[in-house]
């Protein structure tokens, strides 16, 4: 595959333009060389482009993809995966405990009845001196 345009680039990987610029502000992307002021790009830069949309779709932020593609130069690039997978693993587990536990919350609040909040036994938060 030759030089490619922005355009061309765009559309093989399924992005905006304009998000193909922000990766090259941001450094996810390198600078890609010009040809009468127009970028032109390696088909390989699709490779790159896929990568940063799993990472993206795993839930890593823009500075850990900047990690994972540019991180550290004595870690391969598949020690860096599984080292940041594993802490973002666990960062997504504990946020869907807390995404389940506020769903069951609104779950129970679609079936209550209650005229007052003071009423509402599924809001209501217990006593934790056994008061009342």
């Amino acid at each position: 595959m030759g030089d490619l345009t922005i355009g061309q680039i765009a559309r093989k990987a399924k992005v905006n333009t304009s998000t193909i610029r922000y990766y090259e502000s941001i450094g996810l992307l390198p600078k890609p060389k010009r040809v009468n002021g127009q970028r032109r790009y390696s088909g390989e830069i699709l490779n790159r482009i896929r990568f940063i949309k799993i990472c993206q779709q795993a839930g890593f932020r823009v500075r850990e993809i900047y990690s994972l593609l540019e991180g550290f130069e004595e870690v391969s690039p598949s020690e860096r995966w599984r080292t940041m997978a594993a802490i973002k693993c666990a960062e997504l587990k504990e946020k869907k405990k807390q995404i389940d536990t506020m769903i069951c919350i609104l779950e129970k609040g679609l079936k209550c009845h209650c005229l007052t909040w003071a009423d509402c036994l599924i809001y209501a938060e217990p006593d934790r001196t056994g008061e009342e």
